[in-house]
């Protein structure tokens, strides 16, 4: 069996070949793309651990490691400690649990002017009518970017992440970017302080790695922003939008949480370990490291399959079957160790609210396979467009 992360038909469907790697490959070598591969669920959650033998600091996608590129200062998923938790620590006052709380009212207004237009049409897309836009909107009023401008800080984002059938993304050929849109609202928030993020993280002081108590360049902030604002958008509309597929395959499961919505958060969780919006992630290997009998040398490209990992029945029986009931102690979709999701909270509550505010107006639906289309990206798994009919 053969796992290749650019080949768009393959990632239609990557679990049967997920589930014969994780069973008879459980370390598995690509010769074409030269890369390594763990896949169950013991191994990918020990070396996301692991940052000293597997590092972020070259990039988290086979692509940026292999083309060994200056990754911007401030991409806080592309870097090991002490500088990751230097980062970490700015960006962890955007996601206290009550600053992620104090949300909810705003998400459901957002999810409220999205869906209430659809009341009655017969029809609605999870990733254009929803998706695509709530998670977006909490990131900007987060941020304090004008409404306005926010599609094109989100699709900007997405840009950087696409890749054509066979071809790594555009970021590894054409080096990291940062959207220039926000130059303008540094600008502006420089002397317009408000309560947002961009005016706390213009305004902290902190130590850096040398033991020098400053401010953050311009640069630092700039990939901060982007890094908060495609993120911060990206694993809810990817979850959004495998909420309507998955749902609509187990109606059965649908109807049981339209009747009781206290099951709508396990629900969720189920979802992420089900279809994670990001399939893997990769680390650069810092060692020699062995695993069943063969040796990982030094300077490889290591991929941690975290959707195989999440379905691996050693540690979820029945891996491939949905469940909402199911007792789900920890999945890899929000990573694990120092790199452990910063706005799993947030994408946690805005996947609830979305599916409650979902169920509440359309409590049955068919989703229109023929006119859906996934994603062409190698890193995040999700689509672009899927529309249901009611």
């Amino acid at each position: 069996m053969k796992y290749d992360p650019y080949d768009l038909v393959l990632n239609a469907d990557p679990y049967p070949a997920f589930s014969a790697i994780r069973e008879e490959q459980p370390l598995y070598y690509n010769a074409d793309h030269d890369f390594y591969a763990l896949s169950r669920y013991a191994d990918v959650n020990a070396a996301l651990v692991d940052f000293k033998t597997f590092s972020s600091a070259r990039g988290a996608i086979i692509e940026l490691i292999k083309a060994n590129i200056p990754i911007p200062p401030g991409v806080v998923i592309f870097e090991d400690p002490p500088i990751h938790d230097i980062h970490r620590k700015l960006l962890s006052r955007m996601f206290t649990p009550k600053k992620v709380l104090g949300l909810e009212d705003q998400i459901r207004e957002y999810c409220a002017a999205c869906l209430d237009p659809l009341v009655g049409t017969g029809n609605f897309d999870f990733v254009k009518d929803l998706g695509s836009q709530m998670p977006m909107k909490v990131i900007g009023m987060l941020l304090g970017i004008p409404e306005e401008d926010q599609s094109i800080i989100r699709d900007f984002a997405n840009d950087q992440m696409r890749t054509e059938d066979g071809k790594p993304m555009k970021a590894a050929e054409e080096g990291m970017t940062t959207a220039d849109n926000f130059e303008a609202y540094i600008d502006w928030r420089a002397e317009h302080p408000s309560d947002d993020i961009m005016t706390e993280l213009l305004n902290v002081e902190f130590k850096d790695e040398e033991g020098v108590v400053r401010r953050l360049r311009r640069e630092e902030l700039l990939t901060y922003l982007n890094v908060v604002a495609g993120a911060g958008a990206e694993t809810t509309t990817r979850l959004i939008g495998w909420a309507g597929k998955v749902l609509a395959e187990h109606p059965d499961q649908r109807r049981e949480l339209a009747q009781d919505p206290s099951l709508i958060p396990n629900a969720i969780e189920e979802l992420l370990r089900f279809e994670p919006p990001a399939p893997h992630v990769a680390r650069y290997v810092t060692r020699d490291v062995e695993y069943y009998g063969q040796t990982v040398p030094e300077g490889s490209v290591m991929l941690l399959l975290l959707a195989a990992a999440n379905r691996d029945s050693r540690e979820f029986p029945d891996g491939d079957s949905f469940d909402i009931h199911r007792n789900i102690k920890a999945h890899l979709t929000f990573s694990a160790g120092r790199h452990l999701c910063l706005g799993m909270a947030l994408a946690r509550l805005e996947g609830r609210i979305a599916l409650e505010e979902i169920l509440k107006r359309f409590p049955e639906w068919e989703v229109d396979l023929a006119n859906a289309a996934l994603s062409p990206t190698s890193t995040v798994r999700g689509w672009d467009t899927l529309p249901a009919t009611f």
